[in-house]
């Protein structure tokens, strides 16, 4: 029987991936987690419901040609099945109005080596969205004998898992920037709590975002679970919405990382790459000033793309700066329309889950150094 899950990086050669869909796709109604991560300014505060029907048809359109893409590089896609998610959660714990969707798969599935696991999200909304892609995980169950088919523990989600009040629209930029730089967030410790794409996978390395949507005590589950592997938490003071490692800071091949200029990694931090003779350079400026109608994410997305081995990338096709700077640092670049999906919960790498990379669980960083990042 052929082996169908393995990946241990985002830079060796894609041969298998899950790409997301947009159907039935919704705003999902504030809640805890939620609140603090929709900008104070932006227009979707107070919105929900389902997303309008010709956005849903645009986002796709490009999801499948995007597809297309991808198979015509000689990569075999997977899609997940689309629920119904304009109908409530409620569990013993809480209940909310609307789930989301199953555009952005790699919040939801981590693959490291052969074991492919789903997250424990913060968000209520997202607490069913695993469902989505459960008929590929028993496909994958079914045909390959080493694949491990895992769930992170499942977070209850009562009150105590958010501090209260946290929210406040009176809180300028600046105070958001001070509460990220003291490691101040809305969920507590309570339980763990973390999203996929807050994971950088990097062999026997594993950096972790902490920020809004992954707590520490997430990072001390990985530890335990993972013993063979180090697990770092790092941080980016200069975001005041920390959400998601892969538009902060980017691997494109062993030893090259790009790093989102307004979000640097802290000097004490630089430590375990700089011993390890690993290039952090700033990303490309994005060349939009805004985002989309109907997105949470951030112009930055422009940095996030999807690496196909350690010398060709996709990038987003209006984001020319970035396309620019990936062709200077040896990338053949493939350019590809995506921004009527950003809406959808992200960029071309958020839009993907690995399944299948070539290559082993390598040791990127031989040389140990005192490592303030070090779970």
């Amino acid at each position: 029987m052929p082996k169908i899950v393995n990946s241990w990086n985002d830079f060796d050669p894609l041969k298998r991936v899950i790409v997301g869909r947009a159907d039935n796709s919704c705003i999902p109604p504030e809640e805890p987690a939620t609140s603090e991560k929709v900008p104070i300014d932006s227009p979707m505060r107070g919105m929900w419901g389902p997303r309008p029907v010709a956005t849903v048809e645009a986002a796709n359109a490009q999801l499948e040609n995007y597809v297309t893409v991808l198979e015509g590089l000689g990569i075999q896609v997977d899609r997940p099945t689309p629920l119904q998610w304009n109908a409530p959660v409620i569990t013993p714990d809480f209940r909310t109005d609307s789930m989301m969707t199953q555009m952005p798969p790699r919040d939801i599935l981590l693959t490291i080596g052969n074991e492919i696991i789903a997250s424990a999200n913060s968000f209520r909304c997202r607490y069913f969205e695993y469902l989505a892609y459960w008929p590929l995980m028993r496909e994958y169950f079914e045909n390959d004998p080493e694949f491990k088919w895992s769930q992170a523990p499942r977070p209850r989600l009562t009150d105590k898992s958010y501090k209260h009040n946290y929210y406040d629209e009176r809180i300028s930029l600046e105070e958001r920037l001070v509460r990220t730089a003291n490691k101040d967030f809305v969920t507590t410790e309570y339980e763990p709590m973390w999203d996929a794409a807050d994971v950088m996978r990097l062999g026997k390395d594993l950096f972790i975002q902490h920020g809004l949507t992954t707590n520490r005590t997430a990072m001390e589950w990985f530890k335990r679970y993972y013993p063979d592997l180090r697990v770092h938490a790092v941080n980016f003071p200069g975001d005041p919405y920390p959400i998601h490692i892969d538009a902060t800071f980017v691997p494109l091949r062993p030893g090259l990382i790009i790093n989102n200029p307004h979000r640097r990694l802290p000097e004490e931090q630089r430590k375990i790459f700089e011993a390890n003779d690993w290039q952090i350079i700033d990303a490309a400026m994005p060349a939009h000033e805004e985002p989309p109608p109907l997105c949470y994410s951030s112009v930055w997305l422009s940095m996030n793309c999807l690496v196909i081995d350690h010398k060709t990338v996709i990038v987003e096709a209006s984001e020319v700066h970035q396309a620019e700077q990936m062709d200077k640092l040896g990338m053949n670049v493939i350019p590809v329309p995506f921004r009527d999906v950003y809406a959808f919960g992200g960029g071309l790498h958020c839009g993907t889950a690995d399944v299948y990379r070539e290559g082993t669980c390598e040791d990127f960083f031989p040389n140990q150094v005192e490592d303030p990042t070090r779970v």
